[in-house]
């Protein structure tokens, strides 16, 4: 049985080889190169210069923010999706903007957006001056955060709906206000599925170049970003390389931070 069970692992190890650790090993190696394939460190000298030092930092500024409204987005309507009835589907409700292909809802959004979209033709109904938002900072935060919120609220909403209500029946009847009950036994038990969604929501927030092209108009550079226009517009695959591997490592920090524990953790 048990070489059976090793059997069964060779496509698996055959995928994760030629998919993820063979492209992890091409782009660490072309990152030491420059654009007739010598070797090189310029790459790396280029990459720790202001002007990717700020761009890194705008990344993570980006990303902070968009995980960071998420969350506080999510918690309430986790935590009131836990206690409603037909909880199933609400989640469906949630999910069913995941279906959605990405780029239709990013064209969608400029459609709002735009100067002749829903929300001016809005503002003239009500006869308000007309604003314009695609092509903002903010209209890039908000789609962005339209986007990954189900992939928060999820995970927060499987950690609540674990808490055994007996605990939180045992809370009231030792006195315990509805402050302490989700200070003391709410946020403990959740906070694995709030590291979890903190992972899926912050991660591709720093490589996010689509929405940026798209709703940001460009306004908006961040790793994702410098990656696609060194490979796909000046062609530097070398410089392309270097950037994906920080933001490689950088994705890694993240999940080092984040990493959930086995078991639940103790009720302080």
């Amino acid at each position: 049985m048990d070489k059976a069970k090793k059997y069964f692992l060779i496509p698996y190890m055959i995928w994760i080889v030629i998919f993820i650790i063979a492209p992890l090993v091409m782009i660490f190696y072309t990152s030491f190169t420059d654009n007739s394939g010598h070797f090189t460190l310029q790459n790396y000298q280029d990459f720790f210069s202001m002007a990717y030092f700020k761009m890194t930092l705008s990344s993570f500024v980006y990303a902070f923010i968009i995980t960071l409204i998420c969350l506080i987005i999510s918690y309430p309507i986790a935590m009131v999706l836990r206690s409603t009835k037909n909880k199933q589907f609400w989640l469906l409700i949630i999910i069913l903007p995941t279906w959605i292909n990405l780029l239709l809802k990013t064209y969608a959004f400029i459609g709002i957006f735009s100067k002749q979209g829903t929300i001016n033709d809005l503002l003239n109904w009500m006869h308000l001056p007309a604003t314009s938002l695609l092509f903002t900072n903010a209209a890039f935060i908000f789609v962005s955060v339209y986007i990954y919120i189900p992939f928060m609220i999820l995970p927060i909403f499987n950690s609540m709906n674990a808490i055994p209500e007996n605990l939180l029946q045992a809370s009231r009847d030792l006195g315990a206000t509805e402050m302490t009950t989700f200070r003391k036994v709410i946020m403990p038990l959740s906070w694995e599925g709030v590291k979890t969604g903190i992972q899926v929501t912050f991660i591709p927030a720093l490589s996010l170049f689509m929405i940026t092209r798209l709703i940001a108009g460009n306004k908006v550079v961040n790793l994702g970003t410098a990656i696609e226009e060194q490979f796909l517009v000046t062609q530097n695959f070398g410089m392309g390389s270097t950037i994906a591997v920080f933001l490689i490592l950088a994705m890694a920090l993240v999940m080092i931070i984040t990493k959930s524990k086995e078991g639940s953790e103790e009720v302080k």
